[in-house]
């Protein structure tokens, strides 16, 4: 695995269509594509509200330095910022909505139904370069949209934690979470890679009815035999998480920054 910037690869993938395409080609956000807020429900869309620029059809993903916890109430003093392709919830005060990290979650925020890309199967490419701020953690994942509570798995293909970012090498973190799914259990790496995650690489994975293929530049790393067997949701994002090191305050880079060249989603031809 190289330790520079890994080229891009073509659009067209033998033995599939293309059926999502994000290239951050426009100036603005394509609104048809993400919503661009942190699992509101847990909180609200003003709270929740990704900050980001889009520059030379790059999406930077950021947390400023003034910006506000997300969710303070569930989260404590976690800052945030995401896009993701779908949203529920349940009524104000249930338990009901997506990615329930804390069994303190109540809905503050009720969410109208909108489901603007959650596939079933496919292969699930992004390319990416991280940021080993020692604070930082950034990822691109799926979940289930659960609009019924077991239809909750995780699917990660990339999780960098800016502290596990090494002069040569790096750890990266990817596979399968069951959350309240009874039909998963936990599959979930953090493997050391010989490649510079502050530089553009490829993460993907093929997901299928009978399992889940990780890729890091175009390489199989892992193959798990689980496969979540409903729709899934798109998830990419930026984290802060505080730490009482003061010499990680110290460190800390403002804006930290996560950016993305593209995201791409194919289907398997019959």
């Amino acid at each position: 695995m190289s330790n520079g910037d890994f080229p891009r690869n073509e659009i067209e993938k033998s033995g599939y269509t293309i059926v999502f395409q994000d290239d951050f080609e426009f100036d603005d956000l394509n609104l048809a594509n993400w919503l661009p807020y942190y699992l509101p429900q847990w909180s609200s869309r003003k709270s929740s509200k990704a900050k980001y620029r889009i520059e030379d059809s790059f999406l930077v993903l950021q947390i400023k330095e003034d910006q506000l916890p997300w969710c303070q109430e569930f989260n404590d003093d976690v800052k945030v910022s995401n896009l993701q392709t779908g949203v529920y919830s349940g009524p104000v005060g249930s338990q009901f909505g997506q990615h329930k990290f804390s069994n303190n979650c109540l809905v503050r925020e009720e969410q109208m139904l909108e489901r603007l890309f959650t596939p079933q199967y496919g292969y699930f490419e992004i390319r990416a370069k991280g940021i080993k701020n020692p604070n930082n953690v950034c990822a691109f994942w799926m979940i289930g949209f659960e609009d019924q509570p077991h239809k909750s798995a995780e699917i990660c293909p990339f999780e960098l934690k800016g502290w596990n970012v090494a002069s040569d090498t790096c750890t990266l973190g990817f596979g399968i979470h069951p959350f309240g799914d009874p039909e998963i259990h936990d599959e979930f790496f953090e493997t050391e890679f010989q490649l510079d995650p502050t530089q553009f690489h490829l993460y993907a994975v093929d997901w299928t009815e009978n399992g889940v293929d990780f890729y890091i530049d175009n390489e199989l790393i892992h193959t798990s035999r689980q496969s979540p067997r409903y729709p899934m949701q798109l998830m990419l994002n930026i984290y802060e998480i505080p730490s009482n090191d003061n010499t990680s305050r110290v460190t800390q880079v403002y804006p930290s920054e996560f950016s993305i060249d593209y995201v791409r989603c194919y289907q398997k031809n019959c």
